[in-house]
């Protein structure tokens, strides 16, 4: 892995870039960017808009007025390309009337060795190039373009680091911090080991540093991001763990809630469970990506666990914190999966009670094992097994939710509800979202509510 060489704010490359945007736009340089994906591509997003801003940029939500449009991709699946190809062959009139306009694409996909060919052959109008380890190359990028370079790109890794004031934040509020980057598992169905590399884990005095920072200017929600945090720590000197980072984070000054994601079962110790509940600042939800209930589905996704040790852990939260909140990602439909081993999911289901579950239907993605297993259930079969999965998970839902019911909980108020005037949103520390009647002038603050209503996806009352 390269070391990264300079400052990407104050490079030369940086400061020679700034005297092109001047020149090629008397107006000032727009640019459009546009995050697909995870939330860890929304994170290098707001990183991408803090390098653009320094090189001179101003932002647009509008691609047709930008003079820069960038794509910063996920390849989770392969609908996922699909959609980003779809987008940019949409682009392709609009490049071809305004030629000067610059069009980068950057993220997973662009770090599959295949997509530069694939560029090359049937998207040639883009100008710039590269991987979710080369950030800090945009600078260097930007100016090989202005100086007549076809295609500029770098698919090399580099060692990043990025501090809380060099990104422009989407929230005023809410803020992302990874702490690692990559992952080392090689589930059977996932591409990520493939496109982001090997777990990298950040120093956690530059994690607490940046966490400090955020609390010091008021941030009330910051979550802790990595493929995989449960396993943060195992390839640093000093051997932090991820349940060790939390206690100390725990410990910085500030009214503010420490969420994380996404978190891998066979890495989720007593030691992580207790931090969890003890931790006053750390909020009382886990998500947990369980992907199925059937040990025998488990072995060929490569999970490393079973679902009685996935239940285990369950029972040792809920015994220590009654009605602790569980959320979870569920897949329908791997390779082969049978009637049985679906219908252990459903019990699985119904025997955690998640507050929430986020559910996928199985889609090939090329260049993993699971690809290449044969599969003899028919689409018409997943679907009707993921409309069973839902409707056992909305009755599910709708007794747990009854439990809040009488409560008064603290809210992070986020924004207008959907249920009209005079209406907010926000999420409670169990990441219930609570609706509710108040003033706007709430929003970005704590505020305490008492539950009075639930439903199958969310609860409301009255402002305390």
């Amino acid at each position: 892995m390269k070391i990264q060489a300079y400052d990407v704010k104050n490079s030369s490359e940086a400061q020679e870039v700034c005297k092109y945007v001047k020149m090629c736009s008397r107006n000032g340089a727009k640019a459009y960017v546009h995050s697909f994906g995870c939330q860890l591509n929304v994170s290098d997003g707001e990183k991408i808009k803090g390098i653009l801003s320094a090189l001179g940029f101003s932002f647009t939500e509008d691609y047709k007025k930008a003079d820069l449009i960038l794509l910063n991709t996920c390849a989770v699946r392969e609908s996922a390309e699909d959609t980003v190809y779809g987008t940019l062959g949409n682009m392709k009139k609009y490049k071809k009337d305004n030629p000067g306009v610059i069009i980068v694409l950057c993220g997973c996909m662009a770090s599959e060795p295949a997509t530069i060919e694939t560029v090359k052959n049937h998207y040639p109008f883009v100008d710039i190039l590269f991987g979710t380890s080369a950030l800090s190359q945009l600078p260097k990028l930007l100016l090989e373009h202005y100086e007549g370079k076809k295609l500029a790109y770098d698919m090399a890794e580099y060692k990043e680091e990025f501090g809380a004031d060099d990104q422009i934040r989407e929230s005023s509020f809410k803020a992302s911090v990874p702490i690692m980057f990559g992952c080392n598992n090689f589930c059977t169905y996932c591409i990520v080991p493939y496109v982001r590399g090997r777990e990298r884990s950040r120093s956690a005095e530059v994690i607490i540093k940046e966490v400090e920072e955020l609390a010091a200017k008021g941030y009330k929600e910051i979550m802790l991001l990595g493929q995989n945090v449960n396993s943060y720590g195992k390839d640093l000197p000093d051997g932090i763990t991820f349940a060790q980072l939390l206690r100390r984070l725990n410990e910085i000054e500030g009214d503010f809630w420490i969420r994380f994601m996404s978190s891998h079962p066979k890495d989720a110790g007593t030691d992580l469970l207790d931090a969890v509940l003890e931790c006053e600042k750390v909020e009382k939800h886990l998500h947990l990506p369980v992907q199925c209930g059937s040990n025998s589905v488990l072995r060929r996704m490569n999970r490393h666990y079973t679902a009685e040790k996935y239940l285990e852990i369950v029972d040792y939260l809920r015994e220590r914190h009654e009605g602790f909140a569980m959320s979870s990602d569920i897949m329908v439909g791997f390779p082969n999966e049978t009637e049985e081993e679906f219908e252990d999911t459903l019990k699985l289901v119904e025997n955690v009670k998640y507050d929430n579950i986020f559910t996928f239907i199985y889609s090939k993605r090329s260049g993993t094992k699971a690809a290449e297993m044969d599969d003899a259930v028919t689409d018409a079969e997943k679907r009707v097994r993921m409309e069973r999965l839902l409707k056992l998970q909305r009755e599910v839902a709708t007794e747990n939710y009854k439990r809040f019911i009488g409560r008064t909980v603290r809210v992070l108020v986020e924004g207008e509800s959907k249920q009209g005037a005079g209406w907010l949103f926000g999420k409670s520390s169990e990441y219930t979202i609570v609706e509710f009647k108040g003033d706007r002038s709430l929003i970005g603050t704590f505020a305490d509510v008492k539950i009075t209503d639930s439903k199958n996806w969310a609860v409301s009352g009255e402002l305390v």
